[in-house]
């Protein structure tokens, strides 16, 4: 498995961005592709990763994709047949794909992205700068091109091979607890069998232990994969996927007036946003509620409608606890009312020790709570793919499953991750994940919580949001 051969690709790829996910996806795209290094090009804003190039012997253009010039840059080049693969920050997703399905090419990305300076610009509305309205954006091209070349919309990670845990996990729960299924077929027999099970809340937990030989420096953001892109998102407002079994909305929450519904925004930053959480090797722990289009993309596909109202939903959210190195960026940069750090580092080859725990809870059932997810530590990276961390691993297996799905279905056309093939996708991408596993367990937000501030706590439900979010 570990040297396969998915494809025969006669074609181009283009890789827009050649940071840390670049670097990492490209060995792996020449080691399971049948491409030759002079099919590929790179085209990407700045010189990082230029060495890597050369050492694959790829062509390597220095120059930032734009409104004003993507359509010469890229679009001169691209051709019917083509592979775009985007893992960019500032260039649009959005314009990226009309453009490929004029072409006639296939697509991947991690994320839904804007041109430069969207999440940022105080022009805007938080409503203007979140997820939800990146996804409602690459959206609306479905009926502008119904059965068109495939585009597989936010396949990293997370967004992207969590949405595929989450299925698995829930056929694995049914399992555990006696509940005979068959694996669903469409979208509302998944939402039946979540409700089936009792899932209340679903959180995309990730604890990251990785650790350089430096330690983080005063005024350096540290971190393990896109700085820029943890900067972005930290910045944009708190999103999440909002459940049927939620009492009340939390302080500084609000409704969006359009789109799918299946979610809600707090008019907060994700970085300063902290929920309870819970994975198997850590335990309890406090993460960052950063917006993630999973939590809204998963909310969405398992809600139920019984006569034409919502019936059922979970809460659906990141919480998300970095390296500590980039807990403390975090902090400083907040500390500097949010100004963009200068000086940035991204850990790979100084690593020495740490796992990234990356996987799904989901809460409600009476059995406990059950996690399904990844154990990738960094003796485990070094030793199956070169240029890599554990975390970043974990994002170039999803960018890699999304490829292989994409070339065997090349006419789906716009697609989000749940509406491809699970169990295709976590057999391409586990041989690079490390130990994956599914481990109940007996925690609850409430759990072991002070009774000095009663009024925090609302015991008559553990799974309320009121219970996970801190403060």
């Amino acid at each position: 498995m570990a040297d396969r051969k998915y494809a025969f690709f006669k074609n181009h790829m283009f890789m827009i961005g050649f940071g840390s996910i670049g670097q990492g996806t490209l060995p792996l795209i020449l080691r399971h592709f049948d491409i030759k290094p002079e099919q590929i090009t790179i085209i990407t804003a700045d010189d990082r990763g230029h060495e890597v190039a050369a050492e694959y012997g790829v062509t390597f253009i220095q120059e930032g994709l734009r409104q004003d010039n993507y359509r010469r840059v890229l679009g001169e080049k691209l051709h019917a047949g083509d592979f775009v693969v985007n893992v960019s920050v500032d260039v649009s997703s959005v314009a990226i794909i009309e453009l490929c399905q004029e072409k006639g090419a296939l697509y991947v990305d991690t994320v839904v992205e804007p041109w430069a300076n969207t999440y940022l610009d105080p022009n805007l509305t938080p409503i203007q700068r979140s997820n939800y309205a990146m996804r409602e954006s690459a959206l609306a091209l479905q009926p502008k091109y119904p059965n068109g070349h495939t585009a597989v919309l936010c396949h990293g990670a997370n967004p992207g091979l969590v949405n595929h845990f989450v299925k698995q996990a829930l056929l694995n729960m049914a399992h555990d607890t006696g509940l005979r299924v068959t694996t669903p077929s469409s979208r509302e027999d998944w939402g039946k069998l979540a409700r089936s099970l009792n899932v209340k809340t679903i959180h995309i937990a990730e604890r990251d232990t990785q650790v350089a030989k430096a330690p983080k420096r005063v005024g350096e953001f540290v971190g393990t994969w896109s700085i820029d892109g943890l900067y972005g998102e930290g910045n944009q407002p708190a999103e999440l996927g909002w459940g049927t079994h939620e009492k009340a909305l939390p302080p500084l929450a609000v409704h969006y007036p359009s789109g799918c519904n299946a979610a809600i925004f707090l008019n907060r930053r994700g970085c300063t946003t902290r929920v309870r959480s819970w994975t198997p090797l850590e335990g309890p722990y406090q993460g960052f509620l950063i917006t993630h289009n999973e939590a809204i993309s998963i909310a969405d596909y398992l809600t139920l409608k019984c006569d034409d109202n919502v019936c059922y939903r979970p809460t659906c959210h990141y919480a998300y606890h970095p390296c500590d190195d980039t807990v403390l960026s975090i902090h400083e940069m907040c500390g500097k009312n949010y100004k963009e750090p200068t000086k940035k580092r991204l850990m790979c080859d100084e690593i020495v020790d740490g796992i990234d725990e990356l996987g799904v809870l989901l809460m409600g059932n009476d059995k406990g709570v059950y996690w399904y997810g990844s154990r990738l530590s960094i003796q485990q990276t070094r030793a199956i793919a070169p240029h890599n961390n554990a975390t970043t691993l974990q994002v170039v297996a999803a960018v890699l499953s999304g490829m292989v799905w994409a070339i065997e279905n090349p006419k789906a056309g716009i697609v989000e991750p749940e509406y491809m093939d699970f169990k295709r996708v976590l057999e391409v991408a586990v041989p690079y994940l490390g130990d994956v596993v599914g481990v109940w367990g007996s925690w609850s937000p409430i759990k072991d919580r002070s009774t000095l501030f009663p009024e925090d706590v609302d015991p008559s439900d553990p799974w309320q949001f009121k219970n996970i979010l801190v403060g």
